[in-house]
């Protein structure tokens, strides 16, 4: 029998978050682990009248391709996936690795040159429908350090999909989500204040959006806004490693002067840090401001998907700005990175306290 938390995320990724419906061409991109969630995903979208495109890969394609493929294979893009952007009407991402450092040994020069070229055909689907979620496996449970029924309750629950009413409780949290960013209407200067962290960024003519699970990201639970590009000033210590590329990258210290990094260290895998943060000009600059407002997560697990929506945090991520946020930042790029105010930080808004100790005031 089919867990029924799986058929009600199924039925929350197609009927609210993506929103497609009858003679709408949706790809499926998951890895072969995520089988359940794909069935169930399939038979939604049939029953809205939608035609499925599946495309399950073996979780070793990506690894191949960085460490077989030939100099044109990382500076080309085919005809194919030119068109398949093109004609397709949405996208479902499922994450469902089954060895989350399968792509160490792999050379960064590699991943940002194919970063760079890929980035036309991202831009081409940013403007459609999408949708990334994870299904858990054994190695998304071993990093978190759960077992694996652990991890399948922490993922269902952070979904809202252990609730009778799942769409419901999304639709909940967006109105509390709404009351916040009227809050934020019209702000301009923010500060953010911890431990080895001092900050300032301007939101001037930037709204903060609302990231309520029916777009992009299952779970959701943030809001968030494109600061001005050139207006970072100070510095900040990340609380949490940077999971990306099979990659962790822990004890990260940034240092921002008119909008960009000037210098930059970690305690482990600084130099593929440096590497990522001169991938292009838009790479040292900020794309993001984003404040985690799930409640139902409160544990880092290393998968930023999850991680980024702690409630009490908030995450600053460099490189590409967030399409429909106004920001004008390009990079090949997008690192979320996040700062941990529970314990001891504060949020400032036009120099008024907006959350303290993760408690908004």
């Amino acid at each position: 029998m089919t867990d029924q938390r799986i058929l009600n995320l199924a039925k929350v990724m197609v009927r609210y978050s993506i929103r497609v419906g009858k003679g709408d061409t949706v790809a499926v991109n998951a890895g072969v682990s995520a089988e359940p969630l794909v069935v169930a995903v399939y038979d939604e979208l049939l029953r809205v009248g939608a035609f499925p495109v599946v495309r399950m890969a073996p979780d070793c394609l990506s690894e191949r391709f960085f460490m077989k493929g030939q100099p044109h294979h990382f500076t080309t893009i085919t005809p194919y996936h030119r068109a398949a952007a093109r004609n397709i009407d949405a996208i479902i991402s499922i994450y469902a690795e089954a060895n989350t450092r399968a792509m160490s040994g792999v050379k960064p020069e590699k991943q940002t040159t194919f970063a760079r070229t890929m980035k036309p055909l991202g831009d081409i689907r940013r403007k459609k429908p999408w949708l990334l979620t994870l299904f858990p496996t054994h190695a998304y449970a071993q990093d978190a350090e759960m077992s694996l029924e652990d991890f399948e309750n922490f993922v269902y629950g952070a979904t809202f999909a252990d609730e009778k009413n799942p769409i419901g409780a999304w639709k909940a949290l967006s109105r509390k989500q709404a009351k916040l960013i009227a809050r934020l209407k019209g702000a301009d200067d923010i500060r953010i204040v911890g431990a080895e962290t001092d900050i300032r960024l301007s939101v001037k003519g930037r709204d903060f959006k609302n990231s309520d699970g029916s777009e992009h990201n299952m779970p959701s639970g943030e809001i968030y806004a494109a600061p001005v590009e050139t207006s970072a000033e100070g510095y900040i210590k990340y609380d949490f490693p940077v999971c990306q590329y099979g990659r962790e990258i822990t004890g990260i210290r940034l240092v921002f002067r008119k909008g960009k990094v000037v210098d930059a260290s970690a305690d482990k895998n600084e130099k593929f840090l440096l590497a990522m943060l001169d991938a292009d000009a838009g790479a040292r600059r900020l794309g993001e401001i984003g404040i985690g407002t799930n409640m139902r997560i409160q544990r880092f697990v290393k998968r930023i998907l999850f991680d980024e929506k702690i409630g009490g945090t908030i995450h600053l991520a460099v490189g590409n700005s967030i399409e429909g946020t106004g920001g004008k930042n390009k990079s090949a790029i997008h690192w979320d990175m996040i700062k941990d105010l529970r314990k001891s930080g504060a949020l400032y808004v036009d120099g008024k306290l907006f959350q303290k100790n993760g408690a908004f005031v």
